[in-house]
């Protein structure tokens, strides 16, 4: 019997690889049904049930713990969907959400994707919970899929959702309407779908076509719909005018503070070319109410990549980021030369000078996004945005005289966008991206290749990825290369990867992408094994392990060995744990870290030899389907040189005090006794870098939480203190070998660190109509100039830093915006009805 299951379970392993797909049948409708959580319209009454759902998590293959059955129909304006969601009423969990945040929640929920151009690849998602809060996002071939997530949810669209409950489970109801989505004209539409069921209490995720979690790809796992015949794309144009004021207080070290009153308004433009392709403008845009970023004190040669917040610069932008080489970040930053403005007034250089302005934010004049899908499925995405002249006013205090200072000059960003897909989940894409700047300011373009090719099978891969940088900068022209290359077995439970990774010493796509750093050749390889089925005290387990070993490209030298093994169990009760080592068994280079010289792109570099480590993490966290959910990580690091521990400790602390009220407290402190790295000084004859070993510390707590009044109306906060301390212990001079000799004509003492950041952000956010929505914000922050003012010798605690955050000027922010969305369909029928 045993040896019969080893022979019989491989085959049907290769059988759920090449099942056919499920298809169901949509129904057109003379008389669309309400949207009111209730199926007694006549027109459910004669659409096919799509059921039988299958287990995705946290096992594959079995059948649905629960019964789901699920109707498509549809009319010329808008698609409907209909689910039954059988359960018993009392074991539905129904926690508030905000808009596109699930995960982590105690929720049912329900979802949709929808697959309009059947490539297999791009898809549309439309969810609703157990307490009818939407959650939409775009389903697309580069994105990673993350816990609970399958697309990027910063894509919101308009439509219209009501949830029922009734004595043997709940209901949903969705009406989509034609012009939130794309599709081509086509006498008789086939297109592929997926519906998604999850349910809390069992932690089960499951799915109307299995997708097997052994099989690469999602969307290539839906199934497919017919009867959508005589489909007729709409006009698709819709208006969200906005109004926006506010009070901006910011403070300064050396000027008077700065008061700004703040008004501004604009519109978002959404106008469908046609059947397939729709431009998206923005004109006089105010982008004043995202959440704070998460500051630190960088001490490597590297900039930090920062998160997103604005909805234009995220919402559908999923082609013009699949190369990977747009950081819309770069669109609006902060003033190339507004830092060093700040530190002359500050060293003195200026002290003939009072500033008067000093804009920390470069405006948009407008931004515009042209994308779509033809019907043979080759996406075209035009982005084009336009920033002003920024200038900061000075003012002699002698004469009187004003002057000006540009600190960012008018700049056109651009992107162009091709994108086929191919047979097999494979596709091409070209991206070119093209900064301009005013007058003799740095310009840039780049150029990217993205081949991913799939055999029929779904078995093996390959994708290739070169890339073309040119600068025209004051000193002149450089240029660069990179490529990426990846091969492997990409399904099944055993997958391996070869990944070789070049950028040349001159590769700079910085100017509208990010990168970390140039001239690398790194070659890894990677083996996984990963069981979804349930096996002793496991839901599910994954093992991996890979070997990396990395040079500097030109000069073609050695930079590091790794070995990196992990081990990933999620119990029977829910509980998650994760163990991660890393090794490095022999010294290795460091090449940017001592900033020589200053420019990333310039060789050949000064090393650093860093010593073996060999360190151990070990991570997870509790059932999530409990009011009281903690997250930890343990860990550290050691190596050859005396005294010199490094660990690591994080706490997290998730608690739902009601269906309403959520609040989140996360803890993380790192500590290194003997940290080797740039003191940020230099010799006073030679110029050479100086080397430090210090005593890091570096703390971070995040309070947040969120009361929801309705689906629709909730007030959310985040507080974030970050705390860094340098301790500097000895002073080194370097060798050309990267080796160190220790130097005691300088103090250490004289140079050391402490860094605090705070933030808090408070948002009431009122969803009252479609679209359309009324936020009111308020944003503390400890002024920037303030962030290392707190002695160090003095205040040499985490508690005691956070006990003098106050003590410093803070800025504050007050904002009040009422966005109102407007829809030609809509008003059209209006009139139409009068």
């Amino acid at each position: 019997m045993l040896k019969g299951l080893v022979v019989i379970l491989p085959f049907l392993a290769y059988a759920g690889l090449r099942a056919q797909p499920k298809s169901t049948r949509a129904i057109k409708v003379a008389q669309a049904p309400r949207i009111d959580g209730s199926l007694d319209d006549s027109a459910w009454q004669h659409a096919p049930a799509a059921v039988h759902f299958v287990t995705h998590t946290p096992v594959y293959g079995k059948a649905a713990a629960v019964r789901t059955a699920v109707q498509v129909v549809y009319d010329n304006t808008a698609i409907y969907i209909g689910a039954y969601l059988y359960d018993d009423p009392a074991e539905i969990r129904r926690q508030y959400t905000t808009r596109d945040n699930v995960q982590r929640t105690n929720v049912d929920y329900f979802s949709v994707f929808l697959d309009t151009y059947k490539d297999r690849q791009n898809a549309f998602q439309f969810l609703v919970t157990s307490r009818n809060v939407q959650m939409d996002a775009r389903v697309s071939s580069n994105y990673t899929a993350h816990e609970g997530t399958y697309g990027d949810v910063s894509w919101d669209a308009v439509w219209e959702s009501k949830v029922g409950f009734r004595p043997d489970g709940w209901i949903v109801e969705m009406r989509i309407p034609l012009f939130s989505i794309r599709f081509s004209r086509k006498s008789a539409t086939e297109w592929g779908i997926q519906f998604m069921r999850f349910s809390r209490r069992f932690n089960e995720t499951s799915f109307w076509n299995p997708v097997n979690p052994a099989v690469s790809g999602f969307a290539n796992q839906f199934g497919d719909i017919t009867g959508l015949n005589d489909l007729v794309p709409p006009l698709r144009l819709s208006f969200s005018p906005y109004i926006s004021g506010g009070y901006r207080q910011t403070p300064y070290a050396n000027t008077t503070q700065q008061y700004e009153t703040l008004k501004s308004g604009g519109m978002d433009v959404k106008y469908g070319i046609n059947e397939s392709f729709t431009l998206d403008a923005t004109l006089i845009p105010d982008f004043g109410q995202v959440i704070s970023d998460n500051v630190v004190n960088n001490l490597s040669p590297f900039e930090i990549r920062f998160r997103e917040n604005r909805p234009f610069f995220t919402e559908g932008t999923e082609l013009f980021n699949k190369a990977g080489i747009f950081y819309s970040r770069r669109i609006g930053k902060t003033p190339d030369r507004y830092d060093s403005l700040q530190y002359k007034l500050g060293s003195g250089e200026l002290d003939g000078y009072q500033l008067l302005k000093n804009p920390s934010v470069t405006r948009l004049y407008n931004a515009m996004k042209f994308s779509g899908r033809t019907a043979n499925n080759l996406g075209i995405g035009i982005f084009n945005a336009v920033t002003e002249n920024v200038r900061a006013r000075l003012r002699n205090r002698d004469s009187g005289n004003d002057s000006l200072v540009t600190t960012e000059p008018l700049a056109n960003y651009n992107i162009i966008v091709l994108d086929q897909a191919l047979k097999n989940r494979s596709y091409i894409t070209f991206t070119n991206t093209n900064v301009l700047r005013n007058s003799h300011e740095r310009d840039a373009n780049v150029t990217a290749l993205d081949v991913a090719l799939y055999d029929k099978k779904n078995r093996y891969g390959l994708v290739i990825k070169p890339r073309y940088s040119v600068v025209y900068d004051v000193p002149g022209r450089y240029d660069g290369f990179a490529n990426y290359l990846q091969a492997g077995k990409v399904s099944g439970n055993l997958q391996y990867t070869y990944t070789n990774e070049l950028r040349s010493a001159q590769y700079d796509p910085n100017d509208l992408g990010f990168q970390l750093s140039p001239n690398a050749f790194n070659n890894t390889g990677t083996v996984s094994y990963n069981i979804y089925q349930a096996t002793g005290s496991f839901l599910n387990q994954r093992y991996e392990i890979s070997f990396k070993q990395d040079y500097l490209f030109k000069p073609f030298l050695y930079q590091k060995t790794a070995l990196l093994a992990s081990a990933n169990w999620l119990l029977k009760n829910f509980w998650s744990i994760m163990v991660t080592a890393d090794i490095a068994p022999r010294w290795f280079n460091d090449y940017f870290e001592m900033q020589t010289p200053p420019s990333l792109f310039t060789t050949p570099r000064q090393p650093l030899k860093r010593s073996p480590y060999y360190s151990l993490f070990i991570d997870g966290s509790t059932d999530n389907r409990k009011p009281l959910i903690v997250s930890w990580l343990l860990g550290g690091a050691e190596g050859p040189l005396p005294n010199d521990p490094f660990y690591a400790l994080q706490c997290g602390i998730h608690y739902r005090f009601s269906d309403r009220l959520m609040l989140e407290l996360n803890y993380r402190r790192q500590y290194d006794n003997g940290q080797f790295g740039y003191a940020f000084i230099r010799d006073a004859v030679t110029t050479a870098p100086v080397l430090a070993r210090r005593k890091f510390t570096d703390v971070t707590t995040v309070f947040s939480g969120v009361y929801n009044f309705a689906a629709r109306m909730n007030l959310t906060f985040r507080a974030r203190h970050y705390w860094n301390r340098l301790q500097n212990t000895n002073l080194y001079n370097l060798q050309n070998d990267g080796y160190w000799t220790a130097r005691s004509d300088l103090r250490p003492v004289d140079y050391n660190v402490n860094y605090n950041a705070f933030n808090l952000d408070v948002f009431y956010t009122w969803d009252f109509r479609l679209g359309s929505r009324l936020i009111i914000g308020w944003k503390n922050w400890l002024g920037k100039d303030y962030e290392f003012t707190i002695s160090p010798n003095v205040y040499k605690g985490y508690t005691q830093n956070a006990g003098q955050l106050f003590s410093n000027p803070h800025g504050n922010e007050f904002t009040i915006r009422f966005i109102y969305f407007l829809n030609y369909q809509q008003l059209v029928s209006r009139t139409n009805k009068q």
